[in-house]
């Protein structure tokens, strides 16, 4: 029977309690949400704040795909610059060969990856439609993390989709697989948000318990239940015997109802009653970026923040009735869990309320100057500052949005890495069809 407000035997075991790292997939699973999606330059800027928010991995993207390359390259150069100085920067591809071989090609500098195939009866009937069986998902999962070790990738991880519909029999025969085969983790799939967190800790703590591979716990909120889910799948991995990755997206973007909001995971890791106050979460966060990150994927994404989202909703520390306002009044502790300051908010906002230069794809160089003045960006010639102006064009017909703060300081600070990541260039793509049709 679960138990999800105790250690368990595995914890009491090692003298060394297993850790929860975070995995931020805003930037592969958040921007397949229907009618939305991010320019290049505000998935860059993302990467970059999940880095100050000391985020242990950024799922960023699809290697594969060619309209992701220049981006993608330009932020592995970003970390060799030491812009991006602590957060790994993580590929994610179907699990066959040819998307293997294909993101070595096209990414030579990638270092780790994420394979992905379909684990349940349900998935591999009514996807593949009778061509393929339990055991040939295995095997191909197998030969892609053969191709993976055989190209130099350092890291890499297997997602089992559909996992929360998939038999434990079945998942622990591909977990060992996945092991065998040098994986190092295992992303636990709840792709339609399936689980519930009791459900969820048994199966998990099961599957550490009799696989010992460390487990991603990947969950979508159809039910309302992704941060449940999430959270009582990594005590599930801790209590088995394991390390636990949850992945996360900022405000909890994502297909259909949205994944796992990333604030809410770290709060609900580090304050409620499960882990009674052990230390179990990254030493890295730093949770004092949340709200500075989630302000800016809200603009980003073009979706405003529910009033009530917990720690950056405008609601969060709002108090209003008699009773709560009195209390709160003579100590915060009475009405809140924990400190805005923690949030980094607190601040006052400074609104322009008379005149506003701002850059965008029609902007001259006097206003282009003025407003860099007022971010303390000085320019060695005239040349230096034409040519950040003509990145600050192409940048604001990308996102068609004025630029904000981090979006100017990076194009002027990392002008070569700006540039590819505005290239696009469709006319040098020839797709081989069959590489593209793959298994799906």
């Amino acid at each position: 029977m679960s138990n999800l407000g105790t250690t368990g035997d595995a914890g009491s075991r090692d003298k060394k309690r297993n850790k929860i790292y975070i995995v931020d997939v805003t930037n592969r699973d958040g921007v397949q949400t229907s009618r939305l999606g991010l320019a290049k330059l505000e998935k860059t800027i993302i990467n970059m704040l999940l880095d100050e928010m000391g985020i242990w991995q950024s799922e960023f993207g699809f290697p594969t795909t060619r309209h992701e390359v220049n981006y993608l390259q330009a932020n592995l150069e970003l970390v060799e610059l030491g812009a991006i100085h602590h957060t790994r920067l993580s590929g994610w591809v179907r699990a066959i060969p040819e998307d293997v071989s294909l993101a070595r090609r096209l990414v030579p500098n990638l270092k780790h990856i994420n394979v992905s195939i379909s684990t349940s009866d349900q998935m591999i009937r009514g996807k593949w439609n009778g061509r393929y069986g339990f055991d040939d998902v295995v095997r191909m999962m197998c030969e892609a993390l053969d191709a993976a070790r055989e190209l130099g990738f350092e890291d890499v991880g297997v997602n089992a989709e559909d996992a929360s519909r998939t038999s434990d029999e079945h998942l622990i025969k591909f977990a060992l697989a996945a092991k065998e085969h040098g994986a190092v983790r295992l992303r636990y799939c709840d792709t339609l948000g399936f689980n519930d967190p009791f459900t969820i800790y048994d199966r998990i703590k099961l599957l550490a318990q009799e696989t010992g591979i460390d487990i991603e716990l990947h969950c979508h909120n159809d039910l309302g239940m992704a941060i449940g889910c999430s959270v009582g799948g990594a005590k599930g991995a801790l209590d088995g015997g394991v390390n636990a990755y949850i992945n996360t997206t900022i405000n909890g973007m994502g297909e259909r109802a949205g994944n796992a909001d990333l604030v809410s995971v770290i709060l609900a890791i580090k304050k409620s009653t499960l882990f009674d106050g052990e230390d179990v979460l990254d030493d890295s966060i730093n949770l004092m970026a949340a709200w500075k990150t989630a302000k800016y994927a809200s603009y980003a994404f073009g979706v405003p923040i529910p009033i009530n989202q917990p720690g950056v909703g405008d609601n969060a520390f709002a108090h209003e009735s008699g009773i709560h306002a009195d209390g709160a009044l003579k100590s915060r502790r009475n009405y809140e869990l924990y400190d805005y300051e923690e949030l980094g908010r607190g601040e006052p906002e400074i609104i322009e309320t008379g005149r506003n230069i701002t850059l965008g794809e029609y902007s001259g160089i006097k206003g282009f100057r003025n407003v860099y003045e007022k971010l303390e960006v000085e320019f060695q010639s005239d040349e230096e500052a034409r040519d950040i102006l003509e990145l600050v064009r192409y940048a604001n017909v990308s996102t068609q949005k004025p630029l904000v703060e981090d979006e100017l300081l990076f194009i002027a600070r990392y002008p070569q890495q700006a540039r590819k990541i505005l290239t696009l260039d469709p006319s040098h793509v020839r797709i081989n069809r069959s590489v593209q049709e793959g298994i799906s």
